[in-house]
């Protein structure tokens, strides 16, 4: 969510356990629109598989609940502690929670409760934020349960961190790591990663350190493996272009406000592309073997990051965008370049041409073939509702 030149941006990576098709760790992910605060949590059931997702999934979503309508945070722990059961043998909670509240301006409420500590990352360097403990009496528990609450004020290039124990526990009996990774040189690999790429955005840096700890775990997970990050930054922005105006007289306005637009740029459609290259004076070039069998390849143009196909491609996008399809497990082509791209921004914003290309009306081509309007409108939904981005159609 952006407030004035700062966004705030969220994503997780994750790997189940080896062996178990439904992970006992749980992201949830909400933004309130009224004023753009977001609440996500991470929470990790006891064991794995279906009965660990089934617990983890209930604290999470009463986390999320008790949180978003600003409900005080011992009652709200207490109430989740008092509804999960505890294990009769090893007298601990089935379900750890960690919970980050962040209003647009980058005011942060942090709680947790015996997940591995938050790491708070201000450019490559840790910060060490002040942290209160609160107790709470729980029956069946062997002793007080502690909650950890953080109030943090976040500023632009800040990052939050939050993982499972899955991660520092990776590695686990192997040489390198006896004792499982570990917070210490977890933090060691995040600095350097950071370090190295300073504008890494949360879902690359997340997939990195899961990956980093499956890696540990002889690429077999030995447990459910999450992290979580949130970014503070300047908003990225991106423009799609596609379909001609249905007034002519509007290819100019269409063409230069392609050209002077601050951020990425895609054009979708081989006629929108001719359009703005010839109103430009600039060259469309073909990508003969960038295409899948299913999707036309893409073209090249000054001025544009990706120039791709119109109906038949965006409709690929937006059934990998519901999906959640990870870019990165698809072939290299103009599907896979068309997620990173909306991936990566913050802001999307659409210019659609209204003007009716007559080869998408014959009755030969499938009913999910839908009008360029629909699709565009069903992308706008799933990126705002599913990935949080804010997103802007204009329709010419």
């Amino acid at each position: 969510m952006r407030a004035g030149n700062s966004f705030i941006e969220v994503d997780y990576g994750q790997h189940f356990k080896a062996g178990e098709r439904i992970g006992g760790d749980v992201f949830l992910l909400s933004r309130q629109k009224e004023d753009g605060r977001i609440v996500c949590t991470l929470s990790d059931g006891l064991g794995s598989g279906v009965k660990a997702n089934v617990l983890a999934n209930l604290t999470a979503t009463m986390a999320q609940r008790f949180v978003t309508q600003r409900l005080d945070v011992r009652t709200s722990a207490t109430i989740i502690m008092n509804t999960l059961p505890v294990c009769a043998v090893r007298k601990i909670s089935y379900s750890t929670f960690s919970i980050a509240d962040i209003t647009a301006d980058g005011r942060a409420r942090i709680i947790e409760y015996d997940n591995p500590p938050f790491l708070y990352l201000r450019g490559s360097s840790l910060l060490d934020p002040h942290k209160q403990t609160i107790s709470l009496k729980r029956e069946g528990a062997m002793k007080e349960e502690q909650l950890v609450l953080s109030e943090l004020n976040l500023e632009v290039g800040d990052r939050l961190l939050f993982i499972s124990d899955g991660v520092t526990q990776s590695g686990m009996g192997s040489p390198s790591f006896p004792l499982g990774w570990r917070r210490g040189p977890l933090i060691e690999a995040v600095k350097e990663i950071v370090a190295s790429q300073p504008d890494i955005g949360a879902r690359e840096l997340s997939h990195a350190i899961c990956n980093r700890a499956r890696r540990n775990d002889g690429f077999t997970a030995r447990d459910d493996i999450t992290c979580a990050v949130v970014y503070f930054r300047k908003p990225r922005q991106l423009l799609i272009v596609t379909g001609p105006p249905v007034d002519p007289d509007k290819d100019p306005w269409m063409a230069s406000f392609f050209d002077k637009f601050d951020g990425k740029r895609i054009i979708s459609g081989g006629s929108t592309a001719s359009l703005v290259a010839r109103e430009l004076g600039r060259q469309v070039t073909v990508r003969l073997h960038s295409g899948c069998d299913d999707v036309p390849p893409a073209s090249t143009m000054e001025g544009a990051d990706l120039v791709t196909e119109g109906l038949i491609t965006l409709s690929k996008v937006s059934l990998a965008l519901e999906k959640r399809v990870d870019p990165s497990s698809l072939s290299p082509g103009p599907v896979r370049s068309y997620l990173e791209l909306l991936l990566d921004s913050d802001s999307v914003h659409f210019l659609v041409g209204t003007k009716i290309n007559e080869a998408h009306q014959d009755p030969n081509i499938p009913v999910e073939m839908e009008l360029r309007r629909t699709i565009v409108r069903k992308i706008e939904k799933i990126l705002e509702e599913l990935y949080l981005k804010e997103t802007e159609i204009h329709f010419l």
